[in-house]
């Protein structure tokens, strides 16, 4: 499969293209990355250094690999959008690929804030997201506080959770996978993710680990495009995903960093350990 992934990147660390690359790759996956930052590093350190690039510029990037023939890709992949404009690009380009080949299948990560922390990206594009990006999307990963956003709900049960995803569903996009979900019957400790497609819907629980690294999304959301399109299961691309990232996360906390343990978890990232098994939610 070829990947065309618009995010951004970091020459330290593991965030936007700098989480998802990788992992593609090691999965069997070209993948064209085309960067909107190229930073130090994230910016959860509170001070870093390097470039935003222009929308312009990423325009730029876009034509030049269609010039070479090579936009014709299979899945595109996008995520945190630091400006409007930048938003209109990604737009551009997913019409682009799609005018080349009609059955890409785009995932949109639609980064915008989180619980405890609110809207944490520039005014317009949490409107820009929920107006225009997400309904034409096919695939997106929204946290439980993003959901809640898109849908114009709160919400607080499992139920209330699936009938949010349902209202997102309606806008356009056929395939939901919402991380970080904690709701009233949520085990202490434990966190829910939930896939919704046609076919219905799982949820995973994992266990909390005492870590927080920055970066988780963008590599769920990597994984998660690639299992459902080479499986074509959204509950098997739930448990290979959830497994992968919890695997990733105990290396981490093992090796005690702060950046997310691709490259020593690499072998869980090709082969996705057993850990978890959805449970079918309808």
């Amino acid at each position: 499969m070829q990947i065309l992934s618009v995010q951004s990147s970091v020459a330290f660390g593991h965030v936007g293209n700098s989480a998802a690359v990788f992992p593609l790759q090691r999965l069997g996956h070209e993948v064209w990355p085309v960067l909107t930052v190229h930073f130090s590093n994230h910016t959860g350190y509170g001070a870093w250094r390097g470039p935003m690039l222009s929308p312009d510029d990423v325009r730029e990037v876009v034509t030049g690999i269609e010039e070479r023939g090579a936009l014709g890709v299979d899945a595109v992949l996008t995520g945190y959008q630091g400006d409007p404009a930048m938003g209109h690009v990604v737009l551009d380009t997913v019409a682009r690929v799609r005018a080349l080949n009609p059955d890409a299948r785009w995932c949109c990560d639609p980064v915008m804030g989180d619980v405890g922390r609110g809207m944490f990206v520039k005014p317009g594009i949490p409107e820009l997201m929920r107006d225009e990006v997400v309904p034409a999307a096919d695939v997106i990963t929204p946290n439980h506080f993003e959901l809640d956003f898109l849908s114009g709900r709160t919400t607080t049960t499992l139920a209330e959770v699936l009938d949010a995803v349902d209202v997102v569903r309606a806008t356009g996009p056929r395939d939901v996978l919402v991380t970080s979900v904690v709701h009233d019957g949520t085990a202490e400790g434990t966190i829910d993710v939930v896939a919704v497609s046609d076919a219905g819907a799982w949820a995973v629980t994992t266990p909390l680990l005492p870590i927080t690294p920055n970066g988780c999304g963008d590599l769920t959301a990597a994984l998660y495009l690639a299992h459902l399109t080479t499986t074509g299961s959204p509950a098997t691309a739930l448990e290979r995903t959830t497994s992968t990232v919890f695997a990733v996360l105990e290396r981490t906390v093992a090796l005690g960093r702060r950046e997310i343990a691709l490259v020593d978890s690499q072998d869980a990232i090709a082969d996705p350990p057993a850990t978890f098994t959805a449970r079918v939610l309808r």
